[in-house]
């Protein structure tokens, strides 16, 4: 009994080892550079914060689908935001798309068209995560409030 339970410790081991020498390698390949088309399919986008008004903070947040074309630029299908409790929601826009660039480390810029009424585009600093399976951003930009959150792949 002892010599079947030796032959099978050996064996386990082996196979653990040879396991995490694959995926080891897996990680090592440069398919995980990033691009463009890395972000490509509709995200959910939430996020909360404050929009900072004469010095006081008023709480933020939003729920947005973004539909990344993998080419970079984006519509947005649907949005819901709430500021200071009171809530907006807005249909997609009808001016040109709003546009994102992801660079090889996978760090990125978005660009929001500036909605009726806004004078300057609305930016976003992201970091791609797994495969573009997530995208966490922080908004950006002159006058900017304290607003950050995930977007998250739905489909493709």
């Amino acid at each position: 009994m002892k010599q079947y339970i030796g032959k099978f410790v050996v064996a386990a081991a082996m196979v653990l080892a040879v396991s995490g020498i694959a995926r080891a390698h897996d990680d090592d390949d440069d398919t995980n550079a990033c691009n463009n088309f890395t972000l490509h399919g509709l995200y959910v986008f939430t996020a909360s914060g404050f929009n900072i008004v004469l010095g006081a903070p008023q709480p933020k947040a939003i729920v947005e689908l973004i539909d990344f074309h993998g080419d970079g630029t984006i519509t947005v299908p649907a949005v819901t935001v709430s500021i200071n409790g009171v809530i907006m929601r807005a249909p997609p826009p009808l001016s040109p798309p709003s546009t994102y660039s992801v660079g090889s480390d996978c760090t990125g810029v978005l660009q929001f068209t500036p909605p009726p009424g806004f004078t300057a585009p609305i930016t976003y600093d992201f970091f791609v995560g797994f495969k573009g399976s997530q995208i966490q951003m922080i908004q950006t930009g002159p006058g900017s409030p304290v607003f950050q959150g995930t977007a998250e792949r739905v489909s493709r």
